[in-house]
């Protein structure tokens, strides 16, 4: 299932989520298990459309593997990762965004999955990453 992939933006702004937090949770695998509704309205997708599924039916193709790498590599040592993301949208445009991303720990202290926050992302911060990412993508693709 690929999907066409359009190379607009859409903003926090766009679709009314400005100032809102972007919330999902996942199991320690990376399925999705909870998602709020400004999550939804920025990635396009409906909650019944995400709960289930893997937390890559938003990764956008430009995004280098080794960010999701260290993500993981970070997060499953109990730490919290933050950095800069491009998402890919269910209609096929992107949106950035700052993700902050740490383990959920039950009343005994066990990991049982990740919670994520994200804001919007400057527009200096947008055209550095692209940048860095374009270029960690070519060396990957080596």
């Amino acid at each position: 299932m690929s999907k066409k992939i359009l190379n607009e933006e859409v903003t926090f702004e766009d679709v009314g989520v400005k100032n809102r937090p972007i919330i999902s949770k996942t199991d320690l695998k990376g399925i999705i298990t909870f998602v709020n509704t400004p999550f939804c309205k920025l990635a396009g997708y409906s909650k019944e459309e995400l709960i289930g599924k893997p937390h890559n039916i938003i990764r956008h193709p430009d995004m280098p593997k080794s960010v999701f790498k260290e993500l993981w590599d970070t997060i499953e040592k109990n730490q919290t990762w933050r950095g800069f993301v491009k998402n890919l949208r269910k209609d096929g445009k992107y949106y950035w965004v700052e993700a902050y991303i740490e383990p959920i720990f039950d009343d005994n202290g066990k990991k049982i999955g990740y919670i994520s926050a994200r804001k919007p992302v400057s527009n200096e911060d947008k055209e550095r990453y692209t940048k860095i990412y374009s270029e960690m993508k070519k060396k990957e693709e080596l």
